[in-house]
């Protein structure tokens, strides 16, 4: 890290050249192969749906690119990190496919996640200031006191649910940080609930297309369908309390409630709803995941615990920890990183291509889907050593230098590198930090570990009881 910068990740994430295309005409690229185990009418969804994590980390067995059957869907998954980082780098892929279409009807077609072109860039210009490096200090203050809020919460030495404490955690700093304002404090718990019935939802919906079956009124479907209501009003709420406040703080919501479109006039109703959801949404989901998978991993390995205690002291000493600490912190950044690494919560990604093109010598016509899982290529055994071996030290600069590039790419790359990815590794490293330093952490009786498989990964079902040091 460098001196006066908020934590990043250590080398080697840099973005360059992706590698050169075959140019070789069309009609003399190969076909990928197809993947064996495909069912009738269901394909290969069955084993997506069973057990996805597997299934894709085995695909590389079966060539660098390698044909799908989702449905009546041919899908197009990528498991090499150089092929990866093309598709990522590449213009001749965008934002669509299996994963966005189900995300759609929660982040919307206009908001900064799922849009493309034109109106990604601008958006991206609009939202862009608030995650400068040189403006996440100026939330440090706030990242602190929710990090200390935790430990003071948790003292109690009840049982904890983890998953409802990281997501709630994930949005309050979200929203007092973006959005400032007390009005986030009571809608919390609602955001939380609407969000875990969500993501399950859309993943099942990703990996079964089955269109009309979804709108079929069974229990199912109608406790998604209230979850995605709820979360709409919530943001409409959100919006209201804004404008019938009449302040104006430096903050996101008010950048997007001033934004112009590109002939000068005020952005629209939709548009501005869409950005709100992608504010509170995919950074909380993903954020409050991480910390789950934090927690598991301190819960299996304590050792780690305390050597982050013995950091933290050794940089803070006996008070509170502070922002202007976190950049010190290096070994805790490192277990954040290797965290993320072996339970990323992004774990799986769609693209389209949308012209005739070609990846790793084969053929990919105009409008095919491409899916690649960061979780397979971060556990490939042919880019790390002791490739299932929890080590954060493997992200010391003179050991990262040899992980292949686009081998671990969290916040992806290119054009559609997430704009937080600076804001989210402070939050989690004061949060990491604090939590560590004043507590060991086991699990309780009826706490379930297990991957959960949703649109994002984390743990099933995380119980823990936080014991003082």
């Amino acid at each position: 890290m460098t001196v006066g910068s908020s934590p990043e990740f250590p080398a080697p994430l840099g973005q360059e050249a992706p590698p050169p295309s075959d140019t070789r005409p069309q009609a003399e690229l190969l076909e990928p192969p197809v993947a064996g185990g495909a069912l009738p009418f269901l394909g290969h969804g069955w084993k997506l749906a069973r057990d996805p994590l597997a299934f894709l980390s085995q695909l590389r067995d079966h060539g660098d690119v390698v044909r799908l059957k989702l449905g009546p869907k041919t899908v197009y998954a990528v498991t090499t990190p150089a092929l990866t980082g093309a598709v990522a780098l590449s213009p001749h892929y965008i934002i669509a496919g299996p994963l966005w279409e189900s995300l759609e009807g929660l982040l919307g077609k206009e908001g900064v996640a799922t849009a493309n072109g034109p109106l990604h860039r601008r958006q991206r210009r609009t939202i862009q200031p608030a995650f400068r490096l040189d403006a996440i200090p100026a939330y440090g203050p706030i990242m602190a006191e929710e990090a200390q809020a935790l430990v003071e919460r948790w003292r109690s030495g009840e049982v904890l649910d983890i998953t409802a404490e990281s997501f709630r955690v994930a949005v309050r700093v979200s929203a007092r940080c973006l959005m400032r304002g007390s009005y986030m404090d009571d809608r919390a718990d609602r955001i939380c609930g609407a969000l875990a019935t969500l993501f399950s939802g859309m993943y099942q919906r990703m990996v079964l297309p089955l269109g009309p079956l979804y709108r079929i009124p069974v229990p199912a479907n109608l406790e998604f369908n209230r979850a995605l209501a709820d979360l709409h009003l919530l943001v409409d709420e959100i919006v209201a309390d804004r404008r019938a406040s009449g302040q104006k703080p430096d903050d996101l919501l008010t950048a997007l409630l001033e934004a112009k479109d590109d002939n000068g006039e005020p952005i629209g109703e939709q548009e501005i709803h869409d950005q709100v959801i992608a504010i509170i949404t995919p950074g909380s989901e993903t954020v409050g995941s991480m910390i789950m998978s934090l927690l598991l991993v301190l819960t299996e390995h304590p050792e780690l615990g305390d050597k982050i205690r013995d950091e933290v002291k050794s940089v803070v000493g006996d008070r509170p920890i502070a922002f202007e600490d976190a950049r010190k912190l290096t070994f805790t950044a490192n277990v954040i990183v290797e965290t993320m690494r072996l339970y990323p919560a992004v774990w799986i990604l769609t693209r389209r291509a949308v012209t005739d093109t070609e990846l790793g010598g084969y053929r990919i016509p105009a409008g095919a889907d491409l899916v690649y899982s960061p979780y397979a290529i971060q556990r490939d055994a042919r880019s790390y050593e002791r490739h299932e071996e929890f080590d954060p030290d493997r992200w010391l600069p003179e050991r990262s230098k040899d992980v292949p590039k686009y081998a671990m790419t969290p916040f992806s790359v290119g054009n559609r590198k997430c704009p937080s990815d600076h804001f989210s590794m402070a939050e989690l490293t004061l949060i990491t930090a604090a939590i560590a330093a004043a507590f060991r952490f086991e699990q309780a009786p009826g706490s379930d570990p297990r991957p959960r498989i949703g649109i994002t990964l984390r743990p099933r079902r995380l119980l823990v009881r936080a014991l003082p040091r």
